[in-house]
Formats: C-alpha cells, sequence, structure tokens
C-alpha cells in the first residue's frame, strides 16, 4: 500500500469522525428542542390555548422518545465527553413533564383556585425534584422508580375528564405521594417483561391520544377511553410486574438454608 493510499484513507477516517462528532452534537441540539417545545407549551397555556400547549407537549414526548435511540446510534458519550447529555435530558424532562404541564394545570383550572392550587402544585414541583435527582430513580432492570412525573399526560385526562377541582386536587397529590413509594414502573422503551405488548399498545396509544389533542376542546369519548386503556394497562402491569418481583424475591430467601 503506498504512501497516498494510506493517507486518503487517514483523511477518509478523519472526515467520517468528524461528521459522526457533528451528529453527535446535532442530538444534543435535538434533545434541547424539547425544552423550546416547553416553553411555547407555557407561553400557549398563559394564553388560555390550551390545545396548542398540550400539542407543544406531544412534541416534547417525541423528541424524549426517540432522542435516547439516536444517542445511542451515534455514540454520543464517547463523541462529546465535556457535554453531559443525561443531565440535559432531565432538565429538559423537569421543564416540560413537570413544569409545564403544572402550570398549564394551575390556567386551565384544573386544579383549585389560590392558595390551594398553589399549595398543591407546589407539592409536585417538590416531588419531582426529588424524583429527577434520585440515584436510582432508574434501575438497573430498566424501571422507573416511583411514580415517574407524567404530569403532562395527568394533565391532559384530568383536563379531558372535567372532574372537580377538589377531585383533581386529591388525585394529583396521591401521585405526588407516590413520587417517594419506591414501587418500579415500566419503562416503555427498555423494560424488558411484556415490552413487546408494551410497544404495541404504547403506538396505539400515542395514535390515539395525538388525535385525541387535536379535536380539543371536544373531547370525543371514543378516543379519551381509547387513550386512557393504556394507562390503566401501564398502572395494571407494572403493579404486576412489582408483586412478581417481590414474591420471587420473598420466595428466594425463604429457600436459603439457614
Amino acid at each position: 500500500m503506498g504512501i497516498s493510499s494510506v493517507t486518503a484513507d487517514s483523511s477518509s477516517h478523519l472526515a467520517r469522525e468528524r461528521f459522526l462528532g457533528v451528529c453527535a452534537w446535532s442530538v444534543h441540539g435535538y434533545t434541547a428542542l424539547g425544552a423550546v417545545a416547553g416553553l411555547f407549551a407555557i407561553v400557549y397555556a398563559a394564553q388560555g390555548d390550551f390545545r396548542a400547549a398540550f400539542l407543544a407537549m406531544a412534541i416534547a414526548v417525541a423528541i424524549d422518545a426517540s432522542d435516547g435511540t439516536l444517542a445511542r446510534a451515534f455514540n454520543v458519550r464517547q463523541r462529546t465527553p465535556v457535554f453531559d447529555g443525561a443531565l440535559l435530558d432531565n432538565v429538559v424532562d423537569y421543564l416540560t413533564f413537570v413544569v409545564a404541564p403544572v402550570f398549564l394545570m394551575l390556567r386551565a383550572w384544573i386544579l383549585p383556585a389560590g392558595w390551594p392550587g398553589l399549595g398543591v402544585a407546589s407539592l409536585v414541583m417538590l416531588a419531582s425534584a426529588y424524583g429527577f435527582c434520585r440515584v436510582d430513580a432508574k434501575t438497573d432492570d430498566n424501571y422507573f422508580l416511583g411514580f415517574p412525573s407524567y404530569w403532562n399526560l395527568a394533565a391532559l385526562y384530568l383536563y379531558c375528564f372535567g372532574l372537580s377541582t377538589t377531585a383533581n386536587a386529591v388525585i394529583v397529590a396521591a401521585f405526588a405521594a407516590m413520587v417517594f413509594v419506591p414501587i418500579k414502573y415500566i419503562y416503555p422503551s427498555r423494560t424488558q417483561p411484556l415490552r413487546p405488548l408494551t410497544m404495541v399498545l404504547g403506538f396505539i396509544w400515542g395514535a390515539l391520544t395525538v388525535a385525541l389533542v387535536l379535536a380539543l376542546p371536544a373531547t370525543p369519548r371514543v378516543l379519551l377511553w381509547g387513550s386512557f386503556g393504556y394507562v390503566v394497562y401501564y398502572f395494571s402491569a407494572s403493579f404486576a410486574l412489582h408483586a412478581r418481583a417481590l414474591v420471587a424475591r420473598t420466595s428466594s430467601q425463604t429457600d436459603v438454608p439457614s
């Protein structure tokens, strides 16, 4: 192999690595766009355009659901070692999954007016801050530990079901308390048990939920209950898998000879 061939191969490899480095940084930029979507959600909610606010939050969810796959594809951890993509993801998620929907719940009068509503909203903010900062918030076997701060979905369903503000406050406070309860919840894209079923139902849920948001302020019952059915499945499956793990652990401890 001649010197010119070696030089050409080296130049080609360098160009490829530079291109992949740009792609890796672009993935971080893509993740950061979720924060922009969260900002738009807050602005639209402040203007009383709740349909647009929910659409902005849906865009943030789509970004959050896809950026991890892109990050792994372009090996961003190795190609951007000076930048913490996981920290960026948590910052964006706290804005889009907590701050924006909590503000919407206040602005849309989902929560009670005045100090009672602000008190429940503050409880959510504090509980979620704890949840996001737990080092074991995502377990080694790919579950969320404690309620995973799906406040955007809580806001959507409470908005659509139109319950009383008192009932909403009780429900929201209960979910905030569940952040501290160490129950494992399915991480839809990573939890291995039931993963094919979870993913298929998740895609159906996504289509139904987007259609539901597009129909707002009307709430077609077929879309609402079809979408909410996945929520019932998610919690039921999470509790069942958590109970199964507890039973298996108890059995293994019982079988150990003294």
